[in-house]
């Protein structure tokens, strides 16, 4: 049976996903996969190509192949860690989990994640602060069907932002933008008044045909976010 540019792709994509080759691992050279699927170089190299051109992996000349940290398509549209984003301003950062439960997908998140009803869904709530005010109140679901090692991680020190960029990689992601009414536990948590307008941005990044989180960030009053292109 001759193997096909498409079969490498596909195992290449199964061996990321179960992190077998997790972000940053240098992947073997084209003559070795070829040696290994016993099949033409060029049908490795068109894979590698698509798998560089949906961002999986990043390609160097003289450097070789890598798992991204994060696609090239995250680089399109910045999203900073909050982390970084707050340190940049030169303010304190500080973080604190609120909550982090295991319990099965609600109803509005099947669709959303392409879940099936029964499946379970890890639920990270935490905030973060600049200079001792609210910045960001995080609510995040993690599927553990495609983040297997989510079970175990620790939250309590650093969000779940930075853990997924380190454990995981995605192929892309939609985003949206609205202004929201802080509910009474958003306003408790953001130190203002229930009702009052905020910032929201909304992520679901997939890997493959996977989810692999939905998130929504809710940010202070008279945050602006700023992109550069």
């Amino acid at each position: 049976m001759t193997v096909t540019y498409k079969d490498v792709k596909a195992d290449l994509l199964d061996q990321i996903a179960r992190g077998v080759m997790a972000p940053g691992t240098l992947m073997p050279n084209e003559m070795d996969l070829a040696e290994k699927y016993c099949c033409a170089r060029a049908t490795v190299n068109r894979a590698m190509r698509e798998l560089a051109e949906e961002g999986i992996v990043e390609r160097k000349r003289k450097a070789g192949t890598r798992v991204r940290k994060a696609p090239i398509r995250q680089a399109r549209f910045a999203i900073p860690i909050v982390r970084e984003e707050i340190e940049a301003q030169r303010a304190e950062y500080r973080y604190a989990l609120i909550d982090r439960s295991v319990l099965d997908v609600p109803d509005w998140l099947l669709g959303r994640l392409a879940l099936k009803a029964g499946q379970q869904v890890v639920r990270v709530v935490c905030m973060h602060w600049a200079d001792g005010l609210p910045y960001q109140h995080e609510e995040r679901w993690i599927n553990p069907e495609v983040v297997p090692s989510v079970l175990k991680a620790d939250f309590t020190k650093s969000g779940p932002n930075e853990w997924l960029l380190a454990e995981v990689p995605f192929s892309n992601a939609e985003i949206s933008f609205s202004a929201v009414e802080a509910t009474q536990d958003i306003a408790d948590h953001m130190g203002c008044f229930a009702g009052n307008a905020l910032f929201r941005t909304e992520r679901t990044t997939w890997l493959r045909e996977a989810a692999v989180t939905l998130v929504r960030l809710t940010y202070r009053r008279g945050h602006r976010m700023t992109t550069k292109y």
